[in-house]
């Protein structure tokens, strides 16, 4: 026996595949959407229905859905009907959006460390762990990209200037700055966090790639710490 509905069997008005080709994705609700991603739904709920309820379950949060894992979503006995097929598909697509939303927030010009925290907090923001990123700038101090060097406890040995450098070589960033978040909230520097900033900065002179600053973010972007403005270097 057949236990779920595709979208062809919708009726006409809950078609959202056919919504998009005439009148666009914009006007589809979230749950639409959700709907054409995962393409059917379960016995006697509709694909619109099951994206519905998923979306209540996570009070139509889509930064809290984003954060979620494939088994979160497979083994919730509250979201029967999504498998691990439909789950990476909806976490697919929804990094899609994140990244999407990420790279308009770029080509931002850093005039001050505040304009790089500010950047970076939101960058930043909700991270559970310690993230080592930089942000590669342009002549200009216009950051182009941000690019992921470690999760986890960040240290010297963990980031190495070869993997700090080789993003800002390849893409001809003319300086950089390196940056990681405490989601404790202090952004007090650690021993390693200075040991591994005093380490980045030589590896930048010898490659002809400055280090503008190395700042600490928490959520807040008022509470940040500038290696700079402290002049470590």
């Amino acid at each position: 026996m057949k236990n779920h509905l595709t979208l062809r069997e919708l009726s006409e008005d809950d078609k959202p595949r056919e919504k998009i080709m005439q009148h666009g994705a914009g006007l589809l609700s979230n749950a639409e959407l959700i709907a054409v991603i995962i393409g059917s739904g379960q016995r006697n709920m509709t694909a619109v229905e099951l994206g519905q309820r998923l979306l209540n379950f996570y009070d139509s949060d889509l930064e809290r859905l984003h954060k979620v894992s494939v088994d979160e979503l497979c083994q919730n006995e509250d979201l029967k009907g999504i498998g691990e097929a439909k789950a990476c598909k909806i976490i697919a697509a929804l990094e899609l959006g994140s990244r999407v939303k990420h790279q308009k927030k770029t080509m931002v010009q850093i005039k001050s460390p505040m304009d790089a925290a500010a950047f970076l907090s939101q960058e930043m923001f909700g991270f559970e762990r310690e993230h080592f990123e930089i942000l590669l700038l342009n002549t200009k101090n216009v950051v182009f990209k941000t690019e992921l060097i470690s999760v986890g406890t960040v240290n010297a040995s963990l980031v190495h200037p070869r993997e700090v450098f080789n993003p800002a070589i390849r893409q001809r960033a003319t300086s950089i700055i390196l940056a990681h978040n405490h989601p404790s909230g202090d952004t007090t520097p650690s021993s390693n966090d200075i040991e591994l900033t005093e380490r980045q900065v030589q590896a930048g002179k010898l490659l002809g790639i400055e280090v503008l600053d190395h700042i600490v973010v928490s959520d807040c972007a008022e509470d940040y710490f500038s290696f700079k403005e402290h002049d470590y270097f």
